[in-house]
This record gives C-alpha cells, sequence and structure tokens, in this order.
C-alpha cells in the first residue's frame, strides 16, 4: 500500500524520502533548507515516480535495484542512506558507478537483536512453542484427558534429538559466525550467562588468533549463532553437510538479515517443517524503542555531516 506523502519545504530543494513505516524520519537541520517528502510505504511500481527528483534517498529495505539508480530514473540522486545495518536492499555497483554515496546506520539495532537472540536460544532449548501448544491444546471430547495426563508428565518432549535430557547454559557450547559488533555483543551475553564460547573464522579460511575454522566450530558447538550480512559469501553458508557436521543435541539461531518468507520459498513455511523443533520469527530482532531513536540520532547526524562534506559511515 502506498500512502500520500507529508511535506514541508524549506528553501532550496533537498531531496526525498521514503519508507517511514519503519522508523519516524528525524528532523534535519540542513543548510539552505530543504524540501522532505516522506511516504510511508512505496510499492516498487511507484517508487520512480517517488523518488525522481530527490537528492537524498532514505531507505530501508525498499530495493534499490540498477533500473532504479539509473540516470533516466534518478538524474539528481547523490545520496542513499540505508536506515539498517544491512545493505542488500541497494545496488551498491550501480550507485557506485554513478557515483552515489551509500550509507547505512550500523551498530543501532545491537542490544535488540542480541537480546532476541537469547529469548529464542531459550525458547528451542526448552521448546517453550511446543510446551506452550500442549498445554492449551483442549480435546473436542471433554471427557478424553490431555496429553499430560494420560502420561503423568510431559519430560520426553523436552528431550533432545538424541534422547537426552536438555542442556542447561553452563554446559553449552556457542560458535559464533559472524564476529561484528552484534558477533561480540552475543559472546558477551553467552559469557554472563555461563557459556563456553567459540568465534568461527569465515568459511575456508585459516583461523585467526582467538577464533577456531569454520569446521572445528560446527563440529564442536551445542548452538550455532549466524549473525552475517547477506552477501555472496554467505547465502547457504548453512546446507545438508553443514547440518550433518553438528552435534545432534545442537540448535542452530539465525539472526542474520531476514527477509520476509512465504510457504512457497521457504521450507520452514510448509509440511516439510512439520514435528521440527523450530521457533520462527518476523523480521522484527531489531525493533525496541531505543533501535528507534538510535536510527534517528543516526540518520540526522549522517545526512547533515554528508550535506557538510563529512563522511561517515560509507558503505560504498
Amino acid at each position: 500500500m502506498t500512502t500520500p506523502p507529508r511535506e514541508t519545504t524549506d528553501g532550496i530543494g533537498f531531496g526525498g524520502l521514503h519508507e517511514a513505516v519503519n522508523c519516524p524520519i528525524p528532523d534535519f537541520d540542513l543548510p539552505g533548507g530543504h524540501t522532505l517528502s516522506v511516504h510511508d510505504w512505496t510499492s516498487q511500481s511507484d517508487l520512480a515516480g517517488h523518488i525522481k527528483d530527490a537528492t537524498i534517498i532514505l531507505t530501508t529495505t525498499i530495493r534499490l535495484s540498477a533500473d532504479v539508480l539509473s540516470p533516466q530514473v534518478t538524474p539528481k540522486l547523490r545520496l542513499i542512506v540505508i536506515m539498517a545495518s544491512g545493505t542488500d536492499c541497494v545496488d551498491k555497483e550501480a550507485a557506485k558507478a554513478r557515483g552515489i554515496t551509500v550509507r547505512n546506520c550500523p551498530g543501532t539495532n545491537v542490544n535488540s537483536v542480541s537480546e532476541h537472540t537469547v529469548g529464542l536460544y531459550f525458547a528451542v532449548r526448552r521448546k517453550f512453542v511446543d510446551l506452550h501448544s500442549i498445554m492449551v491444546a483442549v480435546p473436542e471430547d471433554i471427557a478424553c484427558d490431555t496429553e499430560w495426563k494420560m502420561k503423568g508428565g510431559l519430560n520426553e518432549r523436552l528431550r533432545t534429538s538424541d534422547g537426552e535430557a536438555p542442556l542447561l547454559c553452563g554446559d553449552e557450547t556457542v560458535g559464533i559466525v559472524g564476529y561484528g559488533t552484534l558477533g561480540k555483543r552475543i559472546k558477551a551475553l553467552a559469557r554472563a550467562l555461563g557459556m563456553h564460547v567459540l568465534v568461527a573464522e569465515r568459511k575456508g579460511m585459516t583461523p585467526r588468533p582467538g577464533r577456531v575454522s569454520f569446521e572445528v566450530a560446527l563440529q564442536s558447538s551445542t548452538v550455532l549463532i549466524l549473525c552475517l550480512p547477506r552477501t555472496s559469501r554467505t547465502i547457504n553458508l548453512i546446507s545438508t553437510l553443514e547440518l550433518q557436521t553438528m552435534p545432534r543435541q545442537a540448535i542452530l539461531i539465525n539472526v542474520a538479515r531476514g527477509e520476509p518468507a512465504g510457504g512457497d520459498i521457504s521450507p520452514l513455511l510448509n509440511s516439510d517443517a512439520a514435528g521440527l523443533n523450530l521457533v520462527l520469527t518476523p523480521h522484527l530482532a531489531w525493533f525496541a524503542k531505543k533501535t528507534l531513536r538510535n536510527l534517528q540520532v543516526a540518520t540526522k547526524a549522517t545526512v547533515e555531516q554528508w550535506c557538510t562534506g563529512d563522511t561517515i559511515n560509507r558503505v560504498a
């Protein structure tokens, strides 16, 4: 759905901005004034019309392809600011070819995503979703007993795939794949919970000091956490061979770059996943009051400093 823009004008035109549905657009203090056009959401069919006069574009997830970044569609464009850490929504090579600066807002969601990661760990290790479903299931025939009453207990439901009782934090070995700001924060939280932590080197590379090889991380981790950007090197990083390498009681947590998914493109959302100890959340691990404030501060600083000739958080 596309909503009409909210426009304010002060002096010369300075840019067009969209996708305010994810985070409120901050107020900018720009030299010479600016024209601000805000769209809560923009469909691909309406995108060209919304940005044709823009010198600056703010976006979060809307795809800015090479066609969109062509001189015919965006003749005035000079700056793209991604109000997020991930940058895969922008064709950076096309932007670079035209001399369009691309910047992001790194580190703004680290606290919320790392806490979400810890929540996913407990939800999967303690099988909260499965146990909740059993608890609220009411037999159609009220005379029938629930599974809990019939079996006298549900501890079998909590066992791991090797038939053992679940591990506690102090028994876990956490492998972190992707050791940027988020990976470092997850490491600190995991250690605070008493977990042993391994930092994986990039796949196919000799481990640097303080890291283990990607293969050792797979073989040793009872909890493997992916916190990676979406790039050609990270797509399909974990598949059948890697899963077979991991211990049977291992948990895989993916807080890497996400995207809207449906049963037609994700096997985790169709019948193939039935019976798995699986917890799925939408792309909302970032969403928190502090994250929104961080994004506004980072976006405001990025735009204003670029207008004065300063460069921060440059991607391309």
